[in-house]
């Protein structure tokens, strides 16, 4: 089904997801749906560091225009045009890299927000497994003070 997951009825979602809304999942099948699914966890990239993201804002096909036309403002002799040029792309890629930067620190601030253990129901037993154990299908437990460990349908 191409149907968003809030749209299904609590039948069909039953039935897309194969689970039993009161046993749970049972041991090999959420075992399965891990291997198939993965981990349910941020994906975590190789930071770079701050010069590498600097560099990397140079690589745009636009930026690389901008600063053929640099080059060619200043052996024309246009030193004023030449400046500006290279003024705006330094600016840009400063900003680019800010806003890397930021966006990489919030994501971290994500993972580190995210809850650690999950209560769920598996097999018609109350668990505590580790969030990234979770698997579609799970029937998450929640309790007023928990940290939600997954995008999950109330």
């Amino acid at each position: 089904m191409n149907k968003a997951w809030t749209t299904f009825s609590e039948e069909d979602l039953r039935q897309s997801l194969q689970c039993d809304l009161v046993q749970g999942l049972d041991d090999v099948d959420a075992i399965r749906r891990l291997r198939q699914y993965g981990p349910n966890q941020l994906a975590e990239n190789k930071r770079q560091s701050l010069w590498q993201t600097f560099i990397q804002q140079f690589r745009d096909f636009m930026i690389m225009i901008l600063l053929a036309a640099a080059l060619i403002s200043g052996v024309i002799g246009e030193v004023i045009d030449t400046i500006a040029i290279l003024v705006i792309v330094l600016l840009n890629a400063v900003i680019g890299t800010v806003q890397e930067f930021r966006a990489e620190r919030a994501v971290a601030a994500l993972r580190a927000m995210a809850g650690q253990t999950a209560k769920i129901r598996r097999q018609g037993e109350v668990r505590t497994v580790m969030a990234s154990e979770l698997v579609p299908g799970d029937l998450i437990l929640l309790e007023a003070g928990i940290v939600v460990p997954a995008d999950v349908r109330l």
